[in-house]
C-alpha cells in the first residue's frame, strides 16, 4: 500500500499567486482535440517572458524554445487537448445525437451542461435524460450508451438548430470550470492534460527567475491530438529531432473505490510524481530522475506500464531512430471526468523533478547502455 506521508515540513512550494491565475484561466479556456488554437495561444502569452522564441506547427502544437541554437536537443511535453464531442445527427424535432472526440465518456454525460462551439459563438445546451418517474416499472433500466445519450438545445426543429450556427461537426465541451478543493486538490475538467502544459511552462519560469543556462537547447512542447493517438507529438518529433525527451501526462490515482490496484497499480494523489518503467522508457534517463528525485528530497512513486505508456513517450521514444524518453506522471482522481482532481503538492513536486533533472543533464549527454 501507498504510504503516507509523515512529514510534510520539507515541502517547497512553487506555484505562486500570478501562476495560479493563469492555471484557473488555463483550465477553463476549451481546448478540444483538433481545435486546441485558443488554449494554445493562452499557453504561450504565458510562456513568452521566459523563453527565446517560439513557434507553432501546422496542426496547433505550440513550442518554446531555449537556446534554439544549440545543437542538442531536450524536449519537455505535455499534450494540450481535452476529451470531447462532435454534433454527428440532428432529429427532425431539434434533437442532437454525438459521437466521441477523444475517449470522452458517455455514462457521466446525463444532465450535463455544455458548450457547442460554432461559428456564431457558443451555443448552451444539456445532456437530456428521461425522468427516474419514467424508467420504472418492472423492465431493466437502459444505461447511457451513445446510441441513447442526446443534447438538447432548446430547440423543436433541425431548422432551428441550424439557424443557430450548429450543424454536423461542431465540437462540444463541459462548461465545468477550475476550483480548490479543501485547499489541497485542484480539480476542474481537462486536468488531462493541460495541468502538465501548465506544469512544464512553470519550468521554464524556474530556470528564468533562477538565471539558470542551461548547456544545450530546450523545447518546452504542448502537444495537439494526444487524446486520439499521440498524433502531435507524433509529428513535432519529426520536426524538432530531439536528443532527450522528458514527458509529463497525467496516470490513475487507485485508492478510491472501484478500482483494481492488482492490475492498476497501487498509486495516490498526495505522495509525489510517478516515475513509469516500460520498454518505451530509457532506462538510464529513468536512472536520473530517480537519482535526482532522491538528491533533492522530492518525493515519487514507480508504475509499470505493459507494452506502451499511452502517453507521448512512446511517441517519441519510437520517432528518429530512437531517443531516450522517459515519462514522470501526475496522479489524478476520476480521469475523464469533469471534476478530474489532482494534489496541490504533486504538481509542486512534478515541476521540481522536472527542473532539476534538466539542471543534470550535460551537453552532448549520452544515455547508451554500454557507457
Amino acid at each position: 500500500m501507498a504510504k503516507k506521508k509523515d512529514d510534510k515540513k520539507n515541502h517547497v512550494a512553487v506555484v505562486n499567486k500570478k501562476s495560479l491565475i493563469f492555471f484557473e484561466k488555463y483550465i477553463n479556456n476549451p481546448s478540444p482535440t483538433g481545435f486546441e488554437y485558443p488554449g494554445q495561444k493562452l499557453w504561450l502569452d504565458y510562456l513568452k517572458p521566459y523563453i527565446d522564441e517560439s513557434f507553432i506547427d501546422n496542426y496547433g502544437t505550440a513550442v518554446g524554445v531555449i537556446n534554439p541554437k544549440a545543437e542538442f536537443k531536450v524536449v519537455i511535453e505535455a499534450h494540450a487537448d481535452e476529451i470531447s464531442w462532435f454534433v454527428n445527427y440532428i432529429t427532425p424535432e431539434g434533437l442532437i445525437y454525438v459521437i466521441r472526440n477523444g475517449g470522452s465518456d458517455h455514462q457521466i454525460a446525463p444532465s450535463k451542461r455544455v458548450n457547442i462551439h460554432t461559428d456564431k459563438g457558443m451555443v448552451k445546451a444539456v445532456f437530456g435524460w428521461p425522468a427516474i418517474h419514467t424508467r420504472s416499472g418492472g423492465e431493466k433500466e437502459e444505461a447511457p450508451a451513445l446510441k441513447n445519450i442526446f443534447l438538447d438545445c432548446g430547440c423543436t426543429s433541425k431548422d432551428e438548430v441550424e439557424k443557430l450556427g450548429i450543424h454536423v461537426g461542431c465540437v462540444i465541451t463541459y462548461e465545468d470550470e477550475f476550483m480548490v478543493l479543501n485547499d489541497r486538490y485542484y480539480v476542474g475538467r481537462a486536468l488531462d492534460n493541460r495541468a502538465g502544459g501548465f506544469m512544464i511552462a512553470e519550468v521554464a519560469r524556474l530556470l528564468h527567475e533562477n538565471k539558470k543556462k542551461l548547456p544545450f537547447g530546450l523545447y518546452i512542447v504542448n502537444s495537439v491530438q494526444e487524446e486520439i493517438g499521440l498524433r502531435g507529438a507524433e509529428m513535432i518529433a519529426d520536426r524538432i529531432k530531439p536528443h532527450v525527451a522528458i514527458v509529463t501526462d497525467v496516470t490513475h490515482d487507485t485508492t478510491t473505490p472501484m478500482i483494481n490496484k492488482i492490475t492498476q497499480g497501487d498509486l495516490a494523489c498526495g505522495l509525489g510524481p510517478v516515475v513509469s518503467y516500460a520498454p518505451a522508457v530509457q532506462t538510464n534517463l529513468n536512472k536520473l530522475l530517480i537519482e535526482t528525485a532522491e538528491k533533492n528530497d522530492i518525493p515519487f512513486q514507480r508504475q509499470a506500464s505493459s507494452r506502451s505508456t499511452g502517453t507521448d513517450t512512446d511517441a517519441f521514444a519510437y520517432s528518429n531512430g530512437g531517443v531516450p524518453s522517459a515519462l514522470i506522471s501526475l496522479p489524478l482522481r476520476y480521469m475523464h471526468t469533469t471534476v478530474e482532481m489532482i494534489h496541490k503538492e504533486d504538481v509542486d513536486n512534478v515541476i521540481s523533478l522536472i527542473y532539476h533533472s534538466l539542471l543534470n543533464i550535460k551537453k552532448d549527454h549520452d544515455f547508451k547502455y554500454n557507457r
